[in-house]
Parts: structure tokens; C-alpha cells; sequence
């Protein structure tokens, strides 16, 4: 525990003086009554009480004067915060014929609009990260509830040749299980969100990447962005470039996800109506003040009642 106010803590220097000064006071009203020469008359005057009841109120009075001082000083320690871990990943395509403009303005333009108005609807409550895949696949954005930061790194696509699905769905498994200390043993609830025109040329199989799914159990929904005409202009060679749905429908089928066109892309709401919650924590450094205060406001009262059940009066 540390405080962030540490220079209040000089007022417990306080709190022994008035321990001197109750013990003090104390000694004098046992002087006091050895003068009081008549001791029948002391007893009808002082009825009898248990001698250690009259301590109890001045202690809880103490003790809350401490505690209130503690407090003052905004202790702070590491607290476990709880944090829902549902996590979905949105994989974009980013291979050079995604520059095909068969789907207005583009088919990479369409995507990443579709990917940002995914990303605005879905529930607060859902980590999201970002995955751009070509001849590899990066984790451009880390699993987070900072949608503006998920947003903005779809901004910073760049194309490239080749197109690597399989390698996408490897590395949004592989950003799930790094979400939290406790996602390798404990992968939280996910989804993976597949946007591209369908062709894997490079890297690991779409069968290999079914099986890494289902084994994580995590569905991978996926979208395509394309026609049967498509052409790109590739260093001054026209090349056709038609949308495989057919693998992208396979990958989705497989693993238990849905398979979308670029029309009806607005029904990934399905996408996370049906995904779990799960609960976690990330530690954060936070002001405790309110608990230390919360116990002295207990002595308070404890104080205040023991003086009123014994002696008739408030401490």
C-alpha cells in the first residue's frame, strides 16, 4: 500500500499525545478520589461501575481518530477490477486485388467501411481487435473496449500481393489467447470476423485454420467483398480477379459461423447477439481511502453507543 498524500501522516503523531493526555487525566481522578476522605459518602456519590468500561469509548475514539487520519492521507493499493473478456477479432483483407472496384468505390473501401460501422455497433461491453492479413497476416490493434483506437487503425491499411486467410485466422486465435494473464489457460468467449474476397494463395490452409477454430471453439463469420468480374490493373496488366465465396463459405460453415455477402453485411448483428460474457480482472493502482473511513465511521459509532448504553451521554 502506498499513499498519495503521504505528508498527512505526520497528524498521527497526534494520537499518542492524546493517549498521554486520557492516561494523565486518568491519574488525576484516582488522585482525586484517595482525598475524598469519606469513602461511604464517594460510593452514593460514584455508583459502581466495571472500572474497564469507561476505557471502551476513548479507545474506539482513538482508533477512529487514527483510521480518519490514514484516510486523509489517500492510502492506495493494487485493486482486481472486474472486466468482461468477450472479445471479438475483425480480419481484413488487405491482398492487392481488394483494389478490384466491382463494389463501389472498392472492394477494400467497402470493407473497411463495413468493418468501421461493425465496430460503432457493437456493444460496449465487447474487447475488439484488429487484424490485416496480405501475404501475412499483423495484429494492427490489440484487443480493447477503445473502439476510436480500433477505428483508426483500419485507417492505416496498406495493400500488398498475395492473400493469406488461413495465416488471419492463426493470428486473431493467437491475439484472443493473449488478450489477458489468464486467456492461455482460460481463452475468454470469441468470435472472429473475416472480411475478403476469398482466396487464400499463401501460407498455412483454410483447412488448417477450421481445425485450429474448432479446437478453440471459437466461429469465424465471414464476408464477401466481390463479383465474378473483377479486375485489377497490376503493373499495367489488367488481371481478373473473381471473388472465391465458396472458401469463404467453407470456413464459416465449419466453424460454426455465418457466412455474409457485402449486401447484407448489416446482419452481423448475429455475429455477437449470441456470444458469451465472461468476466476477468486487470489490476489497476486506486485511491482505498473510503475504506479506511468506512471503519473509523464504525468506531464512531461504536464509541458513541458504548458510551450511550453505559453512561447516559454521548463520548
Amino acid at each position: 500500500m502506498t499513499f498519495l498524500s503521504p505528508e498527512r501522516l505526520w497528524l498521527l503523531a497526534l494520537v499518542p499525545l492524546l493517549v498521554a493526555a486520557y492516561v494523565l487525566v486518568q491519574f488525576r481522578r484516582r488522585s482525586y478520589a484517595v482525598r475524598f476522605t469519606n469513602l461511604a459518602l464517594l460510593r452514593n456519590v460514584a455508583p459502581r461501575t466495571p472500572g474497564w468500561r469507561r476505557h471502551v469509548a476513548a479507545v474506539l475514539f482513538l482508533g477512529m481518530i487514527a483510521l480518519m487520519t490514514v484516510g486523509f492521507a489517500r492510502p492506495a493499493a493494487n485493486v482486481k477490477v472486474p472486466r468482461d473478456r468477450a472479445t471479438i477479432m475483425v480480419a481484413v483483407d488487405v491482398s492487392l486485388s481488394m483494389m478490384a472496384r466491382d463494389v463501389a468505390p472498392s472492394r477494400l473501401d467497402a470493407a473497411r467501411s463495413a468493418a468501421k460501422k461493425f465496430l460503432q455497433d457493437l456493444p460496449v461491453r465487447f474487447n475488439v481487435g484488429v487484424v490485416a492479413f496480405a501475404g501475412n497476416a499483423n495484429l494492427i490493434a490489440s484487443p480493447t473496449t477503445d473502439r476510436a483506437a480500433a477505428i483508426a487503425s483500419l485507417d492505416r491499411l496498406s495493400l500488398a500481393k498475395r492473400t493469406a486467410i488461413g495465416e488471419a485466422v492463426f493470428t486473431c486465435l493467437q491475439g484472443i489467447t493473449s488478450f489477458d494473464a489468464q486467456a492461455r489457460q482460460d481463452p475468454p468467449p470469441a468470435h472472429i470476423v473475416l472480411l475478403s474476397d476469398g482466396d487464400n494463395t499463401t501460407g498455412r490452409s483454410v483447412q488448417e485454420a477450421v481445425d485450429a477454430a474448432r479446437a478453440a471453439h471459437v466461429p469465424v463469420s465471414t464476408i464477401a467483398f466481390g463479383t465474378p468480374y473483377g479486375t485489377v490493373d497490376i503493373e499495367g496488366e489488367t488481371t481478373s480477379v473473381s471473388v472465391n465465396k465458396d472458401t469463404l463459405r467453407a470456413l464459416a460453415d465449419n466453424t460454426e459461423g455465418r457466412a455474409y455477402e457485402a449486401a447484407d453485411a448489416g446482419q452481423l448483428t448475429d455475429v455477437y447477439s449470441h456470444i458469451g460474457s465472461s468476466l476477468g480482472y486487470t489490476t489497476e493502482h486506486r485511491d482505498i481511502a473510503a475504506r479506511f473511513t468506512g471503519l473509523a465511521l464504525l468506531l464512531a459509532l461504536g464509541a458513541a453507543g458504548a458510551s450511550l448504553f453505559w453512561f447516559s451521554r454521548l463520548p
